[in-house]
């Protein structure tokens, strides 16, 4: 079992669960895929693009049910990362977390697999 996750804000999240379907954040629509991380990489992409930010939500997801469409890639530092190129069906998502920042205004994922 591989878990991914995806941070974003809680308003895009909502907006997702009322129209049935996450097309993506902003900059997953510019990319023409849906960016998430694994665990190991989930903190850093918080920190880097996050941070600062309030109302965020973590999506954790289990990268096998996602299927042919899910691709992993080169990016930062050369890691592998999990690129969805379709629309996000919310059945897909095992759980959704509410995030709280750090004193430093770090969203704290916690313990991730």
């Amino acid at each position: 079992m591989t878990l991914i996750y995806k941070v974003l804000p809680q308003s895009e999240w909502h907006a997702a669960k009322a129209a049935g379907v996450f097309k993506g954040s902003g900059i997953d629509l510019a990319d023409g895929y849906i960016h998430f991380s694994t665990g190991s990489q989930a903190q850093e992409t918080a920190r880097r693009y996050f941070a600062g930010q309030a109302d965020l939500t973590l999506l954790t997801l289990e990268a096998d049910d996602l299927g042919p469409k899910l691709v992993w890639e080169p990016s930062r530092g050369g890691d592998l990362f999990p690129h969805l190129y379709e629309p996000l069906a919310l059945d897909k998502v095992l759980g959704e977390t509410q995030l709280d920042l750090d004193s430093g205004g770090i969203p704290r994922l916690g313990d991730l697999d």
